[in-house]
């Protein structure tokens, strides 16, 4: 559980390497035992165990040539011994069911960290797509939709002519991407 390292920046990068080594036992075993991970559509893990599971089901099936690449790292200490980490990145190489490769995906990714007597273990982490040009997402025909209010033209063609109404009173442009 996070032997051997110094800050809570350090073990999350050995998290990120660990992940696209798609090492399910090695990121889990960052993790406290009773850990809390929530993924980008919400799915909450809440344990090191449930965590490697998921890790491994998902290099298996979903991210089995994927890569993570970081961006920005901004560190807080809240206490002497926590510390929250946010990260930016970019998942590259996921596929869809039947193999295609979809595109990049950024994401903003937070971390808890503590110090305990044997080193620094992840208490619990987070993970948020990152929408471009989208204020917030709405529950539409089955689907999560990025939407944006500060640019309702902006609609998606996919939103139905009586949820545009409902949400904008406008009537979808067709030319408006």
């Amino acid at each position: 559980m996070g032997a051997g390292f110094q800050t809570g920046e350090q073990v999350v990068h050995a998290f990120f390497e660990r992940w696209n080594a798609h090492d399910s036992d090695g990121v889990a075993a960052l993790f406290v035992d009773d850990a809390d991970f929530v993924n980008a559509v919400g799915i909450w893990w809440r344990s090191n165990c449930a965590i490697c599971k998921a890790l491994a089901y998902g290099f298996e099936r979903i991210f089995g040539r994927a890569k993570i690449e970081l961006h920005k790292v901004k560190t807080r200490r809240l206490h002497p011994d926590i510390e929250i980490v946010h990260i930016t990145s970019t998942l590259f190489g996921q596929k869809t069911i039947d193999g295609q490769e979809v595109e990049p995906r950024p994401a903003v990714l937070s971390f808890v960290t503590e110090r305990k007597q044997h080193g620094i273990p992840i208490l619990t982490a987070h993970n948020t797509d990152q929408i471009p040009q989208t204020d917030t997402l709405i529950r539409a025909n089955g689907s999560a939709l990025g939407v944006s209010y500060q640019q309702p033209r902006r609609i998606c063609p996919e939103l139905s002519r009586e949820l545009q109404k409902a949400l904008w009173g406008l009537k979808p442009d067709k030319n408006a991407r």
